[in-house]
């Protein structure tokens, strides 16, 4: 991500339907699975500029790390109770990383040319029982300007998310698409935008503010997929969304060590090499 795509963040993430329903999906994950207490640490890895990690600073003891000093800065001047840092994940955030119950990915994997490496060195580094929550972008067939914007490498299936742990010690408590319920409106957007060239918001991406009762039945659309995804935390469902614009899986650190690795020749190229 580039300056133009932290400052649209910084401008609408806490009013736009798919910063504030994502949000709200990941709030409802993360009480599911820790008491709420002040000493209890997450991490939010890539917290780009803060939004999310904020949203449960109330709650627990919240640390934001990103590699970029611009995001962390428009970060910290938003949400003073969130000690950021900037730096690498996990070697910058000491004894922190340890000390987590849970660590949050979320649309991280995509922006990095070695996902398995990324993560199997924060699950190598966290202790047995900390959970790990991940959202990454679905659906290859909507590769589109958004996401070349955004720098991504690749976006996901179930199949290939699940090859990142595969083989280690972790537990997977849920993985499901999600963002399902909206997939015909995207897929319809991302096909217009692909037809004429360019993306439909700013800074190349797709967004841009609706209106606000547009806005308002989007986020509660999105928002509402999390009672689907509290019943498969909860072993209440055996399945979630079986197609979506996006992925997500909450983990669980097992007992053993964990040698980090790095992505294996077999993979299929990424979208961007």
């Amino acid at each position: 991500m580039q300056t133009p795509q932290f400052q649209l963040h910084a401008d609408i993430e806490q009013r736009h339907w798919w910063f504030v329903g994502r949000r709200r999906i990941m709030s409802r994950l993360v009480e599911e699975l820790l008491p709420a207490s002040p000493e209890t640490v997450v991490i939010d890895v890539g917290c780009g500029t803060g939004a999310n990690i904020a949203a449960l600073a109330n709650s627990y003891a919240c640390v934001g790390i990103d590699t970029s000093a611009e995001a962390i800065e428009l970060a910290q001047s938003r949400f003073p109770q969130v000690r950021f840092f900037t730096g690498l994940a996990p070697d910058d955030l000491g004894d922190l990383v340890r000390q987590a119950r849970l660590i949050l990915l979320m649309d991280v994997l995509e922006h990095v040319s070695d996902d398995f490496q990324l993560l199997s060195r924060l699950l190598a580094a966290a202790s047995p029982g900390c959970y790990f929550l991940l959202t990454v972008p679905a659906d290859e067939s909507l590769w589109s300007e958004h996401d070349e914007s955004f720098g991504h490498y690749r976006r996901y299936d179930v199949g290939r998310l699940e090859k990142v742990w595969t083989g280690l010690p972790v537990s997977t408590l849920l993985l499901s698409y999600f963002n399902s319920g909206l997939l015909p409106l995207i897929r319809m957007i991302r096909a217009w935008n692909r037809r004429r060239g360019h993306a439909a918001g700013r800074a190349g991406t797709d967004f841009w503010m609706p209106n606000p009762v547009s806005n308002y039945l989007l986020e509660h659309t999105l928002a509402g997929e999390s009672k689907r995804l509290i019943k498969v935390l909860r072993r209440q469902q055996s399945r979630g969304y079986s197609c979506g614009a996006s992925l997500m899986a909450v983990l669980r650190r097992g007992e053993g060590s964990i040698t980090p690795r790095t992505k294996p020749s077999d993979i299929a190229p990424d979208h961007r090499l």
